[in-house]
């Protein structure tokens, strides 16, 4: 009777200490995770040039993934990825109430064969959630008012030209492609600007989850001279110029430790939960087709969209963590869901046959 006694102890010290084991090497709840999107930038460019050293010195302080990959060009279809876990077919940048064969002047790629409609009926992080019972956000830079379904917009408050800018583009929104977001009574309330991200910020009041997107000027996109009047191109500032590379990255790499500032100074960030802000890109520079994790190098719309930097700044987690395991948009999906404590993956945030994984070493304490 001892020896089986022993026996069942000695079991169930090892389950314990297993489950205790299996539990340490998981990703821990979060209460906030802010997520700052950037633009068309490759991981030399930010991280082995002489032009962002703001982040740089955030990836060296915090943490790093050093093998991060986007899912296609160009930038929608990588928003729609990283709170969906699927392109779903989209590979072009066209508005997100576009069908094959519309005739906007929003919807140019409509006439080509295979093109899908880019209203997408399925879950998103945002429903996960709202079923979970937790809030999120978009913080956009420049959206005319909370809730618009503006596809372009300029900033009438930086000056005359500026009215006439596309700072603010909804391909950038992530959560706009979506026809439970489209049609939600309440997405005033979680589609809305940067002056409601100060208040929620010093106010406490912030949500779970933040997508934060930057306008056109400060997210390294830039904007195109030849597409304005002479007179609006003139007033774009040259570090906006989508052809002055460097200059859009200095701007930007000083705009996100703004940002950042922000943030570490708000009661989210000091109180005892755990937040993390990720700074992450939408795609690399160029053609790049560079993938991994729930790409398909043969689909048109998930073939691998270029190697780009992504750096994850916890409270209470690791300090100068450098993660060479391979990632997407997919994986950082994946981490967001198990940081909320949900685990019915979306998609090809599942795909772990396909080496998609949570990124819990830059997360875990």
């Amino acid at each position: 009777m001892r020896a089986q006694s022993a026996i069942i102890i000695a079991l169930c010290f090892y389950i314990l200490c297993a489950s205790a084991s299996a539990g340490s090497n998981a990703v821990p709840r979060y209460a906030h995770v802010f997520v700052i999107m950037e633009e068309n930038k490759g991981y030399a460019q930010i991280m082995h040039g002489p032009d962002a050293p703001n982040l740089q010195r955030l990836a060296k302080t915090y943490g790093v993934a050093t093998r991060f990959y986007a899912e296609v060009h160009p930038s929608e279809p990588n928003y729609v990825a990283l709170v969906g876990g699927d392109t779903f077919g989209i590979h072009d940048d066209d508005a997100f109430y576009c069908t094959a064969g519309s005739k906007d002047k929003y919807c140019e790629k409509a006439a080509e064969s295979g093109y899908v409609n880019h209203t997408i009926n399925a879950p998103n992080l945002g429903s996960q959630l709202e079923r979970a019972g937790l809030n999120w956000k978009g913080y956009y830079e420049s959206i005319p008012s909370p809730g618009s379904k503006a596809v372009v917009a300029g900033d009438p408050k930086l000056g005359k030209a500026a009215a006439h800018w596309e700072l603010y583009a909804s391909k950038h929104s992530a959560f706009m492609n979506y026809a439970s977001v489209q049609n939600s009574a309440e997405r005033a309330r979680h589609i809305v600007g940067f002056d409601r991200l100060n208040v929620d910020l010093s106010s406490g009041h912030v949500p779970a989850f933040a997508l934060v997107v930057p306008n056109q000027c400060n997210e390294m996109h830039g904007l195109d001279p030849a597409d304005y009047s002479k007179s609006v191109a003139a007033a774009i500032p040259e570090d906006c110029n989508h052809d002055n590379v460097a200059g859009l990255i200095r701007r930007g790499d000083a705009y996100v430790a703004k940002l950042v500032t922000l943030f570490q100074h708000s009661p989210a960030w000091n109180s005892r939960g755990n937040t993390a802000i990720v700074i992450t890109f939408d795609e690399g520079s160029g053609d790049s087709r560079e993938g991994c994790c729930g790409v398909d190098p043969n689909s048109a719309a998930n073939y691998g969209g270029g190697h780009i930097p992504t750096i994850v700044i916890t409270n209470h987690g690791p300090r100068g963590k450098v993660d060479a395991t391979p990632y997407s948009h997919y994986s950082l999906l994946r981490t967001l869901e198990d940081a909320f404590g949900i685990h019915q993956y979306l998609r090809h945030a599942g795909d772990t046959s396909q080496g998609v994984q949570s990124m819990t070493p830059l997360f875990n304490k």
